[in-house]
């Protein structure tokens, strides 16, 4: 038994030295592990027991929608049944789906949802961090790469996203900012078409996890698009057979993320959705001071509220802006004495202003530019363009592994690390189980919380209590009940005695049909609540009530599915050819 222990310790040894070995002749891989061990640092506190406070206290819940929505084939999800106070409502036909199809792995794995949503904001630190790698590798080396990862991680506003606002969409976009610049970068240096699949893929999953940050964050690749060709010399009337490829990875990302972008454009009318831009919401009660964003090290869980007094921090990150000054600084005397060429100085100082002019627009002076750019209104809080600055900064940052040594550079890491260590934590941790989430009170809040924000415009008010029943008789006579309650579909049987009218406790919105005996049948939508109501004559009858696809989303989903099956076949053809090769 010794032996055998004793055999198994030197195999371990042994592995072990060869996993040193490997770090020690490959630096990217050491790199990349670094950056992973500092994105788990970051997310420690996901990892012990129970469940934090946060402001969007709806991931659990939107995540059992989209487990009910598999259950019931309603692929893509977009309508949830328990949210809208039970009634109901299109939330996924609005609002970005994509971490919680990731988070429906978690669940094929078995993990709660408590554990799922934790996993998820965990997952995001890791994936940015490798992705921010990827990109900062590829313009200043291995260690302007891991410079840029842990900036990138440990900015404030990434600490905000997740363990203040638990904000998991926002969290999510920081993922695919670096992706994208880094394969738009390769694709237009070398043309290859493994970077026009990578493109295609990660603005596609950008434009499926935050719409905001993709009209925030589009501007800007327009001017690293800009760069890449004067970087290269590759200018589209140069090479049109590259330029061909970089507008078919813009069609092709469009064509991915289509079953939910276009929708949005054609039914947002159908909704309340102007709701999300007033009151609170409203853009013009959420600037930022110069005293918040460099100065304060203040650091709350609470709101942001009109003025200076916000119960949350918007800080920079200290190091952030001094490391940007210092690159900025460093850049210009190197390039005065002639160590530093063009190209890079243009990136460091144009990504330096880009970076200013994201900070200049959290602030009350940049009103008359809102006011201007109207679409910029949207993003409702004018400090959700610090992501922009978290991404700007933190690349450029990265520039210090090419000119300091290492030892600074080490020092450099711990002291950011060190310095908003506190900061990388929950206001509370506490012992909370799915059923007690999903129940009493909590279910209560969770079924009512933004209720306002996609609730269908036939709905002229919200309820102010969960129906009690599916369905009620209005006139006539008639017995009955709903025997299968899906989220795309409800099954009525019963006997009607004299003509009835019923009521069923779901608001309608463009998509829900119904049939009387496996026939379409006219319906009606009620003034109070916009529920649908039926006229049935007397028999022995079913009704079926189905979320069908409007013309718009079946023609968007067939799109897509072509596009994400196109995608998978190029993408793997080489390695499918291959194995048939080998048979």
């Amino acid at each position: 038994m010794f032996k055998k222990c004793e055999h198994w310790q030197k195999s371990l040894l042994r592995q072990y030295y060869k996993l040193w070995t490997i770090m020690q002749n490959n630096a990217y891989l050491s790199g990349i592990l670094l950056v992973i061990f500092a994105s788990l640092l970051a997310s420690h506190w996901l990892f012990k027991p129970g469940y934090f406070v946060m402001h969007d206290d709806l991931q659990m819940m939107r995540q059992l929608e989209m487990e009910k929505c598999f259950h019931d084939g309603q692929l893509p999800c977009r309508w949830v049944p328990d949210m809208g106070f039970g009634y109901g409502y299109p939330l996924f036909n609005f609002y970005p789906p994509l971490p919680y199809y990731v988070g429906m792995l978690f669940r094929f794995l078995g993990f709660h949802f408590t554990t799922t949503a934790k996993f998820l904001f965990s997952l995001q630190f890791i994936l940015s961090g490798i992705t921010m790698f990827l990109l900062a590798t590829d313009l200043w080396g291995v260690a302007g790469g891991v410079i840029s990862a842990i900036f990138y991680l440990w900015a404030p506003y990434h600490s905000v996203d997740v363990f203040v606002r638990g904000a998991m969409n926002e969290a999510w976009a920081f993922v695919w900012f670096p992706l994208i610049f880094w394969s738009l970068r390769r694709l237009v240096q070398s043309g290859k078409n493994k970077y026009l699949y990578w493109l295609s893929f990660s603005y596609a999953a950008l434009l499926l996890t935050h719409n905001i940050m993709v009209m925030i964050f589009t501007p800007v690749l327009l001017l690293w698009a800009l760069y890449c060709w004067w970087e290269s010399g590759h200018w589209p009337w140069h090479d049109g057979h590259l330029f061909g490829k970089q507008v078919l990875a813009g069609f092709w990302s469009l064509a991915l993320a289509a079953f939910f972008t276009i929708p949005i454009l054609f039914e947002k009318k159908f909704t309340h959705i102007n709701s999300m831009f007033s009151g609170y919401f409203d853009w013009r009660a959420h600037f930022v001071s110069l005293y918040q964003l460099f100065i304060t090290r203040f650091w709350g869980w609470g709101p942001s509220l009109w003025g200076p007094k916000d119960g949350m921090s918007f800080s920079l990150g200290h190091l952030h802006w001094l490391g940007v000054i210092g690159v900025v600084l460093a850049a210009g005397w190197l390039f005065w004495r002639r160590k530093l060429n063009k190209a890079t100085l243009v990136f460091l100082w144009g990504g330096a202003l880009v970076s200013l002019i994201y900070v200049f627009l959290c602030h009350e002076r940049s009103v008359p530019v809102w006011k201007i750019l109207t679409p910029l209104q949207m993003a409702q809080f004018p400090w959700r363009l610090l992501a922009g600055w978290v991404f700007f900064s933190s690349l450029l940052i990265g520039f210090l592994g090419k000119i300091l040594p290492r030892w600074v550079l080490a020092l450099l890491v711990l002291t950011v690390v060190g310095w908003n260590w506190s900061f990388f934590r929950p206001a509370a941790m506490g012992p909370l189980t799915d059923a007690e989430k999903f129940s009493g009170k909590a279910w209560e809040f969770q079924q009512t919380a933004g209720i306002y924000d996609y609730l269908p415009k036939t709905v002229p008010r919200a309820p102010t209590s969960a129906p009690k029943t599916s369905w009620e008789l209005l006139s006539g006579k008639a017995r009955g009940q709903v025997v299968v309650k899906k989220t795309n579909y409800w099954l009525w049987q019963g006997k009607v005695e004299t003509k009835s009218k019923l009521r069923f406790n779901l608001f309608y919105f463009p998509g829900w049909r119904v049939w009387l005996d496996q026939k379409p049948w006219p319906w009606q939508v009620g003034k109070d609540l916009g529920r649908i109501i039926v006229s049935i004559p007397p028999g022995k009858h079913r009704l079926d009530l189905r979320f069908t696809n409007t013309p718009v989303r079946a023609i968007t989903n067939f799109i897509s599915l072509l596009a994400w099956w196109g995608l998978l076949f190029v993408a793997t053809k080489k390695w499918f050819l291959k194995k048939t090769w080998e048979k």
